[in-house]
């Protein structure tokens, strides 16, 4: 053994040891993205793209099957008509899903709102600005109640909203002993209660206000949701509301603020649908909470909370309306065309399962 090694103190044999290190050099594997990935992807990035492509292609496929009826100007704005109730219902259930929940309520608000505007303004005479006024409040006060509710108590919004959704709806029966308001009572004392049910003529279209309300509502909510700081909030507490706590977002006061503005969303769709349907009726839009939660699903909006857009909804909305419009030119039964809309809300939701994976 030589000099140099004696000299060398144990265990700092560096370049001996070196020469023996493996001289590899790490690597990675690179996994090759097909187009399904790219596609699923692009679909994650943009959530609004699904329901477009749908509405487009439906539009394509119906025109063909119901030739030129289904084009016409009449039947294009009937659509919008058609719809223009469900959208507003579907704006203010959309608030509700961002946040992770859901409202089954919806519905029992807006005729509740509906009843209360008519029999203020045509059963105790009150100007019919101040029984919209009344209307309006009493829609954000059951979205308070049902945010606090969610909030207070902790409890799920699906069973705040079941239970509220009986009592909104019985006290709807007793304020309106289960008797529709006429249309020809609306005339005489509160005409304006039916404003959103008047229509101009644009070319040989003829387009409600109802249809232009229902278009600015969600407008408003987009800009709302996605260039404020409460929108940002709203976004985080449906992806993670621990996660929005740390991050120093006051997440209850912010969900009963959502929970009150569906509440007033509600109390537009009331007045609208005054006009809508020319009477106000304790029956009216039985089914409009489901109606309203299948547009949010075919819109995009994940039940999960925290990814969609608002416009979304929109479009599933629209999407429904020309589904059952252009089955109902083709001859098909009403049966039928229930059944092809829950197919599309089982789509719908496979489809966010599946583009949700791309988080994972």
């Amino acid at each position: 053994m030589s000099d140099e090694t004696l000299s060398r103190p144990k265990g700092q044999d560096f370049e001996a040891s070196l020469d023996r290190s493996d001289k590899t050099v790490a690597s990675f594997e690179h996994n090759q993205k097909g187009l399904m990935d790219h596609i699923q992807k692009a679909l994650h990035g943009n959530p609004t793209l699904v329901p477009v492509i749908v509405l487009a292609l439906s539009v394509a496929v119906f025109g063909v099957i119901a030739g030129g009826k289904f084009f016409s100007a009449f039947n294009l704005t009937l659509i919008m008509q058609q719809v223009s109730i469900i959208g507003l219902l579907a704006a203010a259930q959309s608030l509700i899903v961002l946040t992770a929940g859901i409202d089954l309520s919806v519905a029992a608000i807006m005729v509740l709102m509906s009843v209360i505007m008519g029999n203020t303004a045509i059963s105790l005479g009150v100007p019919t600005f101040f029984a919209l006024l009344i209307g309006f409040a009493g829609g954000t006060a059951a979205g308070f109640l049902n945010g606090l509710m969610v909030t207070r108590l902790k409890l799920p919004p699906f069973i705040v909203t079941l239970g509220t959704w009986n009592i909104f709806y019985a006290l709807n029966l007793w304020l309106s002993g289960a008797q529709s308001i006429r249309s020809q009572d609306i005339d005489a004392s509160a005409a304006a209660l039916k404003f959103f049910g008047e229509a101009f003529k644009l070319g040989s279209a003829r387009v409600t206000y109802g249809s232009i309300l229902m278009i600015v509502v969600f407008f408003a909510l987009w800009y709302l949701l996605n260039k404020t700081a409460w929108g940002r909030h709203v976004y985080a507490i449906g992806d993670d509301k621990e996660a929005a706590e740390l991050a120093g977002i006051r997440t209850d006061r912010t969900l009963v603020q959502v929970y009150m503005l569906a509440g007033f969303i509600c109390a537009i769709a009331a007045w609208s649908s005054v006009g809508r349907i020319g009477s106000i009726s304790p029956q009216a839009f039985y089914e409009g909470n489901l109606q309203s939660i299948t547009a949010v699903v075919i819109g995009g909006i994940s039940l999960f909370g925290g990814r969609g857009s608002i416009l979304g909804a929109l479009f599933g909305a629209l999407i429904v309306g020309v589904f059952q419009s252009g089955l109902k030119l083709a001859g098909v039964d009403v049966l039928w065309q229930v059944f092809a809309v829950g197919w599309l809300i089982i789509l719908a939701v496979s489809i966010d399962q599946w583009i949700r994976k791309v988080s994972a």
